[in-house]
């Protein structure tokens, strides 16, 4: 292990370990986790599938796309604008230009570092918007918009049946 680790190399780690999930934070923190389990899959896969419903396309929805926030992220969805789809910046990982929105679902393990650390790296990315959906019983999402640079909410929390049963908001 080298040691500073660089994007390149989390890049490479990922390559070679289809297993696991690999991020880097602004201070080279490295995060290894294992894959997402069926019920956290099919949150996400939902979702996805609602945006598809509502007239996104394939370029603009992507599901474990790495982003370059100053280090190495991976959320579990992004959205982006129509005809700017994920492109590498540094390494693999995409650059921001054209990101609309970052989506989390959150683990019991990453409860931390999606509230707090990745909420922060996002914000000080411009991310305009950053959405934290978590396990609960209603899996109730927080919508948050980038204001001033900060991340406020942009209506209360509501269950994602509700978010699913209407249409998609307003992302530009």
């Amino acid at each position: 292990m080298p040691a500073t680790i660089s994007l390149d190399d989390v890049a490479a780690m990922a390559d070679a370990d289809e297993r696991h999930r690999y991020e880097l934070s602004r201070e080279g923190v490295l995060s290894i986790m294992p894959p997402a389990g069926p019920e956290h899959a099919l949150v996400v896969a939902r979702i996805m599938h609602w945006f598809f419903a509502n007239g996104f396309g394939a370029e603009q929805v992507t599901a474990d796309c790495g982003i370059d926030v100053g280090g190495g992220r991976q959320p579990d969805l992004t959205v982006w604008a129509k005809g700017m789809p994920p492109r590498p910046a540094r390494s693999s990982y995409a650059g921001r230009d054209g990101l609309l929105l970052a989506i989390e679902v959150m683990s019991s393990d990453s409860e931390i570092i999606d509230r707090v650390v990745k909420r922060d790296e996002y914000a000080a990315a411009g991310i305009p918007r950053y959405w934290i959906v978590e396990r609960d019983t209603a899996t109730t999402v927080h919508a948050l918009t980038l204001v001033h640079g900060e991340f406020v909410a942009e209506r209360e929390p509501l269950p994602l049946a509700w978010f699913l049963n209407g249409p998609v908001p307003e992302l530009s």
